[in-house]
């Protein structure tokens, strides 16, 4: 427990959580009356995301309503990303920007980052509540009960899927498949701040799905670590017979996989593609490369080398040709030389990308790649970052371009023809001023043929 000014019963079973008292005082009930209203923001991965979607439910089903964009909420939550030390800077710059904007609001950080560092807010006087990954379960009841809230008469129950994804400023609907990793490459945080890998039964996956598609969600991303292994620890378990179960046991029109390593590209998963085709499997796969070098991949502790990784890409190909594929590259690892960089640049010119996120190397504290000798120094390393990004988006250009023609199916993500995304992960509008006719938004679907590229979005025409 931190802080001697809380005594209360109430935070009694909180061990593990950090309180952190301000001058402040927090009224019980009598301040936010029978409706209190949540924000949450989210940083960093789709996993965040599903769980900042199901802590919205948590929260729409003990007594808060969700915050209109305008308003200021009762209690914000940081659900926070540390996979670079950019991303923990924007955690601390969000949290004292709430704290700015909404003075009088019971304000929590939580996720990734303070399961890195609880102590990285304590003391700055902004917080009122640090919970890591481990405490978001029954994190709102706890605030609930902090703040002496109660649902009204009746209680409000389950909250309906598309107001949970309204809550979160979101129409697609995350769905966590799978935690934690084994994997332990060299310079990732992730199991330390998420675990060991373990996955979701596929009955609790179904019957979400199915939950969110009768509440009217237009697609669902399913997410995790390493979706590969999924159902490594549950007998009879695997990712082709999820996907296979989901498609054949929902009525989600729209179904997506986050992301799949080189090595879990396989046949058996391919053939799931193949069998249904892609009216409800997205044809879009991301698959990190984090580098063209092969010594490089070593000291990272990567599992497969540029060739595997390129047979991967192949495959895919060959399996489902429209398929877009999109991967992630760190540039500037400890060791990589200017020939390690010239090889990364080769092989994604070579595979010809959809898209890539691109990063300079960050090191993490607790990882074993922070020990590392070779160190590149941060003007090599966005110089690196620069060309391979500069490559990249040379490469989602020519994705688009070729697009133009052809036609797609757009989810529209609000007022029809205003912002969307296709099957194949293509932001999509209409030239023009898109029009609502009241009966089309969030989560309709249209089918359009490509008219012309804007910047990074393709411009779209009803077919």
């Amino acid at each position: 427990m931190h802080g001697a000014d809380y005594n209360n019963d109430l935070y009694a079973g909180t061990e593990g959580l950090l309180l952190t008292p301000r001058d402040a005082t927090i009224e019980r009930g009598g301040q936010y009356g029978y409706w209190p209203s949540f924000r949450i923001e989210t940083h960093g991965c789709k996993l965040n995301m599903a769980d900042s979607q199901k802590l919205a439910g948590e929260f729409l089903s003990v007594g808060f309503c969700a915050a209109g964009s305008d308003d200021d909420p009762s209690v914000f939550v940081l659900n926070s990303c540390t996979v670079t030390s950019t991303a923990d800077k924007k955690a601390r710059q969000a949290i004292s920007s709430a704290r700015r904007r909404f003075p009088s609001a019971f304000i929590v950080a939580a996720g990734c980052y303070t399961e890195r560092d609880r102590s990285a807010f304590d003391g700055a006087g902004l917080v009122d509540l640090v919970a890591g990954n481990r405490e978001k379960d029954g994190l709102a009841v706890l605030v609930a009960g902090i703040m002496g809230v109660t649902s009204p008469p009746g209680g409000t129950g389950a909250a309906a899927g598309r107001e949970v994804l309204r809550s979160v400023g979101r129409s697609r609907a995350s769905v966590k498949i799978q935690e934690g990793c084994d994997q332990v490459c060299a310079y990732c945080i992730v199991p330390k701040v998420r675990g060991r890998e373990r996955s979701i039964p596929p009955e609790l996956v179904i019957g979400q799905v199915d939950s969110l598609a009768r509440d009217g969600c237009g697609e669902v991303v399913l997410t995790g670590t390493q979706l590969g292994s999924y159902g490594f620890d549950l007998p009879g378990a695997d990712l082709p017979k999820l996907l296979r179960s989901i498609l054949a046991e929902t009525c989600i029109p729209r179904l997506r996989v986050s992301s799949l390593q080189p090595l879990e590209v396989t046949d058996e998963t391919l053939e799931v593609w193949a069998a249904h085709g892609t009216d409800r499997l997205c044809p879009h796969f991301h698959m990190p490369l984090q580098s063209g070098s092969e010594k490089v991949l070593r000291r990272m502790r990567r599992r497969y080398t540029p060739e595997e990784y390129a047979l991967a890409v192949g495959r895919v190909r060959d399996a489902v040709p429209t398929a877009s594929i999109t991967t992630d590259v760190i540039c500037g690892f400890p060791g990589e030389s200017e020939s390690d960089h010239a090889e990364t640049v080769a092989l994604m010119g070579e595979l010809e990308f959809a898209d890539a996120h691109v990063f300079p190397y960050s090191e993490r504290p607790g990882t074993s790649a922070s020990h590392f000798h070779g160190r590149i120094d941060a003007s090599t390393k966005s110089r690196r970052a620069a060309a391979v990004r500069q490559v990249a988006s040379a490469m989602a250009a020519s994705y688009r371009r070729r697009s133009v023609g052809q036609l797609r199916t757009a989810l529209w993500e609000g007022d029809r023809g205003l912002s969307g995304l296709t099957e194949d992960y293509l932001r999509v509008r209409f030239a023009g001023r898109p029009r609502s006719d009241g009966s089309e938004g969030a989560d309709s679907f249209e089918r359009v043929r490509i008219a012309g590229v804007d910047g990074k979005a393709v411009l779209a025409e009803p077919t």
